[in-house]
């Protein structure tokens, strides 16, 4: 039995200095690892023990990275362990398979999206049109897959994205406030069903899932198991569901009790399949 751990990187298993949340004594904030470097400067962070728990967990479970990053952005990314076999970029619009974009699954997306949603001209000139000058730091297009602002946060008006919310709905996109990040996402671009994807390619028997935004919600209501931090979108709002597990941890530390559930189970899940292998095993013999 295999299994296929799927989880978001920024703000669930890597942090940015400012995310970081160690409000905590120097002697007693724990060792950190740096995970990427961009234009020359340390960018996101993990624990040293959390980078020892993810690279055995990456030797011993199939483990995919599910980001929002397009591809370029995510290959800034060293985590620790082995390098995965797959991968998930701009929130689905990509599978990666050895670090290439699959072209039969990138065409496929780009099929769906053309026949279920506003097209994403119509969103980037609405951003564009309603976006201002004041909070607004920068406009971007990912891809031609969705399109997001960057933003200053707490000049951010809190009717702005209740408003764009509103407008975008019912044109089948999904707005998201991540950080300093605002993004405008269609509905039919998802992390899970590219995860889907990769469990039926690998043959997987059970799929473990981590995330903390609106953008994370259907690959975790996917998932066997599912967790989320103690922050984040889902944590501001409360979001539950049956198989996911809300942790009291925040920030990088919530990085550390994540990767650490997801190994937990993930040996619970190969032990129980190495069992009844075992048993199988004899009962033939007998």
């Amino acid at each position: 039995m295999s299994v296929v751990v799927a989880s978001d990187l920024d703000r669930t298993l890597i942090y940015s200095a400012a995310a970081l949340g160690l409000d905590m004594p120097d002697a007693e904030a724990p060792r950190l690892m740096c995970v990427e470097v961009y234009e020359g400067k340390p960018l996101s962070y993990m624990t040293e023990t959390a980078a020892g728990l993810l690279a055995e967990l990456a030797r011993t479970s199939v483990f995919v990275p599910t980001t929002t990053r397009t591809p370029e952005q995510y290959r800034r990314v060293r985590l620790p362990g082995p390098p995965s076999r797959f991968a998930v970029c701009a929130n689905g619009g990509h599978l990666l398979i050895d670090g290439e974009s699959d072209p039969e699954w990138h065409t496929s997306v780009r099929a769906r999206l053309d026949g279920e949603c506003a097209p994403l001209g119509e969103i980037t000139a609405h951003l564009s049109a309603t976006a201002d000058a004041g909070w607004l730091l920068k406009e971007r297009v990912a891809d031609d897959l969705f399109a997001y602002l960057v933003v200053e946060r707490d000049q951010l008006p809190a009717d702005y994205v209740k408003e764009l919310t509103e407008w975008a709905e019912p044109r089948g996109w999904t707005v998201s406030l991540q950080g300093r990040k605002l993004y405008a996402v269609p509905k039919p671009l998802t992390k899970s069903a590219a995860v889907a994807e990769i469990k039926r390619r690998t043959g997987a028997d059970e799929v473990l899932a981590a995330g903390d935004s609106l953008l994370d919600t259907d690959l975790l209501l996917a998932a066997d198991r599912g967790w989320r931090p103690g922050h984040g979108e889902l944590a501001d709002a409360g979001w539950s569901a049956p198989e996911v597990t809300a942790l009291e941890e925040r920030g990088v530390a919530a990085g550390e009790a994540i990767i650490r559930a997801l190994s937990e189970r993930a040996s619970v899940t190969w032990a129980r399949a190495r069992s009844e292998v075992i048993r199988a095993v004899s009962r033939g013999r007998g």
